[in-house]
């Protein structure tokens, strides 16, 4: 499992998020994801810990806390949705009609 951790400062670090994380358990993992355009950090993280019970008890003690200036969002990461696409999942050949 992983947890989501969303409404972050664009100048949060990895070690910045360890340091919180690790105050609930064992930080497994921290993965910043950045834009692919520009490089920049997204304003949210995920974190791998070592059990599914520290997890829980960082959601429960994190989600909503003020940090850096900002509410936290923490919660379990979803799997990532895929996106449709512009033709609604058809393909279509370029000798097609619609009568």
């Amino acid at each position: 499992m992983s947890i989501y951790v969303g409404n972050l400062a664009y100048e949060v670090t990895q070690e910045d998020l360890t340091e919180v994380f690790s105050e609930y358990g064992t930080v497994r993992r921290v993965h910043l994801p950045k834009d692919r355009e520009t490089g920049k950090f997204r304003g949210f993280a995920f974190v791998e810990m070592d059990t599914p019970t520290e997890e829980e008890s960082a959601i429960e003690e994190l989600d909503g806390a003020e940090w850096m200036g900002r509410a936290m969002k923490v919660n379990k990461a979803r799997p990532r949705e895929k996106k449709a696409s512009p033709d609604g999942g058809r393909k279509r050949n370029s000798y097609s009609r619609d009568y």
